[in-house]
């Protein structure tokens, strides 16, 4: 009798996922850091790829790698205390 090959299961929350997003912090939490709070918080690698920030507004490109569920978890926390939160529309030059 052959031996059966054991099949390794991988579930969707941890497969690794990487996902680029704007994120627009409104006045009243623009001088809070968040990001950093991000990684302390979030099984997730934060990588900021462009930011500008003004008294009025601050926009952070940022990158995050990680399991899908901690993304997923991350976004809905950014979304939850007030960021914006818009997917980045990769050009065909980076793909």
């Amino acid at each position: 009798m052959a031996k059966m090959k054991k099949k390794l299961s991988v579930t969707k929350s941890t497969t690794p996922t990487q996902r680029r997003l704007w994120l627009m912090f409104p006045p009243k939490l623009i001088k809070k850091p968040l990001v950093w709070e991000v990684g302390r918080k979030f099984k997730v690698v934060t990588n900021i790829r462009q930011a500008s920030v003004t008294d009025e507004i601050g926009v952070v490109c940022l990158e995050l790698d990680g399991p899908r569920d901690e993304v997923k978890a991350t976004i809905a926390w950014l979304e939850k205390i007030g960021v914006s939160v818009e997917p980045v529309e990769i050009s065909v030059v980076e793909s």
